[in-house]
């Protein structure tokens, strides 16, 4: 038995390292492959389906009882996180209960959301007429900037030569 222990602890120890470097954002069973682009397209199909977006902040404002966020969406990584390497899938804006800090979720800060589908409501994109899908968020994720991810200590463990930024 102490020859099981001492194969597995390693293997535990290794495998909870590795599991801290990537952080994800759990959305649960919600649907990622639904786009805002597709649920504003088809309200009454998407009205009251949980889904995960992601986007860059375009927009955030405070209102009496709850914090809207403009949001420009992206598919999802394999980690959930708003992948901007991607083709954009369209705007939606997200409704916050409560108040957040808008200083934090500025323009160009990225977010993943999770919510119901609501409605859709006209808008517009500079002077262009613009129909909006509506999620109430459930869950939220505001992604690090890359001077925060920097800033986080980096570990490294083994043996060998290694660059970093």
């Amino acid at each position: 038995m102490s020859r099981d222990c001492t194969t597995l602890a390693p293997a535990l120890l290794a495998a909870l390292l590795l599991a801290g470097c990537a952080t994800t954002f759990d959305v649960g069973g919600a649907d990622t492959r639904l786009t805002p682009q597709q649920a504003a397209a088809a309200i009454e199909t998407a009205r009251n389906k949980t889904v995960a977006w992601g986007g860059v902040i375009v927009d955030a404002r405070n209102l009496a009882d709850r914090t809207q966020l403009e949001l420009l969406g992206y598919p999802l990584d394999d980690r959930n996180r708003p992948d901007r390497d991607a083709a954009p899938v369209g705007r939606f804006l997200a409704m916050h209960p409560g108040y957040l800090e808008t200083a934090d979720y500025q323009a160009g800060r990225l977010v993943t959301v999770v919510g119901t589908v609501a409605e859709t409501r006209v808008g517009t994109v500079g002077e262009a007429r613009y129909v909006y899908p509506v999620l109430n968020v459930t869950g939220l994720k505001l992604w690090p900037t890359a001077q925060q991810e920097a800033a986080e200590p980096r570990f490294h463990f083994g043996v060998g030569v290694g660059i970093t930024r």
